[in-house]
């Protein structure tokens, strides 16, 4: 049988899950798995799947995908557009679109089992395919590792991964050391004393001393930082009050913060500490912040030979060009957790999913980022072909080139 591969995409696109509730994503990916006749368990991690294919002596391989969605509404114009709806940690109602796509991630592994599973006869060794939840989170594999992905699957010689992005579909970005940033999210919780709207005085306000945290977090990057190195500070989330007469009694921010290594990382966690009590303290607080970090992703580093031989295997199965350095993004990814747990090389590399036309005229234009939406936005959505078809054959050659020759006849 051959998957219909842009169907399964459409598919999976219509019908965007939440982190942890990626339950008919999953149950997706295991008809297929049976249609291929390949072996898996799911459920690990919760909702995560993981399947097997051996096929005599060698090295062991992991391919992995993520699966979950956001919760952001689609704006992307497309007759299969998500109108999908979820219910968030918090207990809320939201949208939910696959703004990351890692609907095409999925759909990507399962071509790419297809084709290995065909041409057996050509390769020796193990793969373990890794369909993981709750990426957004940064959860997600080590949920999985947590309950014994490692015990009931063979442990990876290499782990390989990817992830479209907007670049010009058919353009392949992998760079060896760090490709993508380490990251933290941080709720801070600013205690003020509330009250009546009329009458301030007799309130310790924690939305003014909000605001006047979330400006000074701003001074780090901009007068802290070497403006030779990479950090961010971004609050993405501010909640205080409920009602435009009442003073609340606290205010929360959530924070997200990327660097490229444990020093950074030190550094920034150091000042948003000092920056977030000195603040509180400056506005009278009579009980310091609690701050808490949510989770945190250490940096995705690429081993230097193993990418340095699988961009030579990419260059020679798709052209000279094909293969580009994107420098180190400051987006954060939680795939590194296996060849860390397992202490092997990773590679993790991009692949691009812009309309190239389209790409091309913004970038002679120069408004690339206004005018080709990127991962996480409402109107994020890549071309199919060459997409689909460059993800798929990028993980077959990945995976050949870590995997044994043809096993003996």
């Amino acid at each position: 049988m051959t998957l219909d591969l842009e169907a399964l995409y459409i598919d999976l696109h219509r019908h965007p899950e939440l982190s942890f509730q990626e339950t008919r994503t999953a149950g997706v990916i295991t008809q297929h798995l049976t249609e291929l006749g390949i072996a898996f368990e799911e459920g690990i991690g919760k909702t995560g799947v993981a399947a097997l294919i051996e096929n005599g002596e060698g090295p062991v391989v992991w391919l992995r995908a993520d699966m979950d969605a956001l919760p952001v509404p689609e704006q992307t114009g497309l007759e299969y557009a998500s109108t999908a709806r979820g219910t968030d940690p918090a207990g809320n109602d939201v949208p939910v679109m696959h703004a990351c796509g890692h609907d095409m991630h999925v759909t990507a592994l399962l071509g790419a089992l297809e084709q290995l599973v065909a041409t057996k006869e050509q390769w020796s060794g193990t793969i373990v395919a890794v369909f993981q939840p709750a990426e957004e989170y940064g959860a997600g594999s080590q949920a999985m590792i947590a309950d014994g992905v490692f015990d009931r699957f063979p442990k990876p010689d290499i782990v390989l991964g990817q992830h479209v992005t907007p670049l010009p579909a058919g353009t392949i970005g992998v760079r060896s050391g760090t490709q993508m940033a380490a990251s933290d999210g941080l709720s801070v919780t600013l205690l003020g004393r509330g009250g009546h709207g009329s009458r301030p005085q007799a309130t310790i306000d924690p939305v003014v001393m909000a605001a006047a945290t979330v400006l000074r977090l701003q001074t780090i990057v901009s007068r802290e930082v070497d403006p030779r190195d990479v950090a961010v500070v971004t609050v993405g989330s501010i909640h205080a009050g409920l009602k435009n007469n009442i003073i609340p009694a606290e205010a929360k921010l959530e924070l997200s913060l990327r660097y490229p290594d444990d020093e950074a990382r030190a550094r920034v966690l150091e000042k948003v500490e000092r920056i977030v009590r000195a603040e509180a303290q400056a506005s009278g607080a009579e009980e310091p912040p609690v701050i808490v970090t949510d989770h945190t992703l250490p940096p995705t580093i690429n081993d230097a030979d193993a990418t340095e031989r699988l961009a030579t295997a990419f260059d020679a199965a798709f052209g000279e060009g094909t293969v580009i350095d994107p420098g180190m993004f400051t987006g954060s990814e939680d795939v590194s957790w296996f060849a860390r747990e397992a202490g092997v090389p990773l590679v993790f590399w991009f692949w691009g999913g812009a309309d190239p036309v389209a790409f091309a005229a913004a970038q002679a234009a120069g408004t690339v980022e206004r005018d080709i939406p990127t991962n996480h936005s409402p109107f994020f959505a890549p071309v199919l072909q060459p997409t689909l078809g460059r993800g798929v054959d990028a993980l077959v050659v990945a995976a050949r080139e870590f995997l044994g020759s043809a096993p003996a006849t």
